[in-house]
């Protein structure tokens, strides 16, 4: 904790107190007999009490626990590759890009954002990949990004930015919620997700589908059908697979509020950064997506880094979606000229938009 005085041009007589908390500034315009000890101890304790609301939060070891052991049989999991047949190599990836579809285009374009609407043999699939990923059953996945959306860099926003890296990372997950965050989820309308039957029938079924479909599915099959070992199927295409599919999403949450370009608002936190974009397959045009999170697309570029935002394409070319939204072209040149940093430059090409 540290507070300062700052002075007027007599730097011997302060006008303000600047409390330095780690996450805001807040300044008390005083004259110069207000700046006193006293004044200054209040400031400080009222910092502190803010912090403290963090401290006191508890840490759930439990989730410690967890990770942690997650974390380290994924890294004996490298050292299994070697071992394992090419063809249980290929079946890993596939289920990770199911697992990423299940968040991606499940949970948050789907039943988040509502950006498209989709018909029941794809929400079955989407829902069935959303266990795979493991990441809280669709209602509480899409309820708190809601609540991220709404709150974001707030104490409400569940995995609050300006609280570090590590906190926006992972860390968000080892405490419990800030009582902002269950707060402000209480009054935010899910009616959608509470009349949807998948989403109700998933949510009731969580942790079966969740053992078949995390776990049983991606471990037997290799098993079955090449003859590659439980123990090789298991930390591949298992343990490495869901470490790998829950850090991706993960860096969303930090790396793309942090790091990158603020083309369309550079007053808010999200940024586009290309690395998340590959690894979260079209997540990481963060700084669009919050400035027009009801586009499917989540980005200007369309199919470009945007592997989602093909396989939404392809369902609507099956016929299986349909409604998807998008920002119009006027409406992106627009923003980035009122609000954006100038780095994507005003002009969209044809082909991005054809796109």
């Amino acid at each position: 904790m540290q507070c300062e005085c700052v002075g007027t041009e007599n730097e011997t007589v302060p006008d303000a107190v600047v409390l330095h908390d780690g996450e805001t500034v807040v300044k008390e315009q005083m004259g110069p007999e207000d700046c006193s000890e006293m004044a200054m101890e209040a400031l400080c304790r009222a910092g502190d009490e803010k912090a403290d609301r963090w401290r006191s939060l508890g840490i759930v070891w439990r989730n410690v626990i967890l990770m942690a052991l997650l974390h380290i049989g994924a890294v004996y999991s490298i050292l299994v590759i070697p071992r394992a047949k090419p063809l249980t190599w290929v079946w890993s990836y596939v289920c990770f890009i199911v697992t990423a579809l299940g968040v991606t285009a499940g949970a948050h374009r789907l039943w988040s954002h509502r950006s498209y609407r989709a018909k029941l043999p794809l929400r079955v699939f989407l829902a069935a990949a959303n266990s795979m990923a493991f990441q809280n059953d669709i209602y509480e996945w899409a309820r708190d990004h809601r609540v991220h959306h709404k709150y974001s860099e707030t104490d409400a926003d569940p995995h609050n930015a300006t609280r570090g890296f590590f906190f926006a990372h992972i860390g968000w997950l080892f405490v419990r919620k800030h009582s902002d965050v269950i707060e402000k989820g209480r009054k935010l309308d899910v009616t959608d997700l509470l009349a949807d039957p998948v989403v109700q029938f998933q949510r009731r079924y969580y942790k079966t589908s969740v053992l078949i479909m995390c776990f049983l599915v991606p471990t037997v099959v290799p098993w079955y059908f090449w003859g590659e070992t439980l123990w090789n199927s298991y930390f591949l295409a298992s343990i490495l697979r869901y470490t790998v599919s829950l850090n991706v999403t993960w860096l969303v949450n930090s790396a793309a509020h942090m790091y990158g370009n603020r083309p369309y608002d550079q007053n808010i936190s999200p940024r586009e950064n290309r690395w998340v974009t590959f690894g979260a397959i079209g997540e990481g045009f963060h700084n669009f997506h919050h400035t027009f999170p009801f586009d499917y697309s989540t980005s200007e570029f369309g199919l470009r880094f945007n592997p989602t935002t093909c396989f939404i394409d392809l369902m609507c070319w099956m016929g299986l979606a349909s409604n998807r939204k998008k920002a119009s072209v006027e409406t992106i040149q627009s923003r980035k000229l009122r609000t954006g940093d100038g780095s994507y430059g005003a002009v969209n090409s044809t082909q991005d938009k054809e796109a």
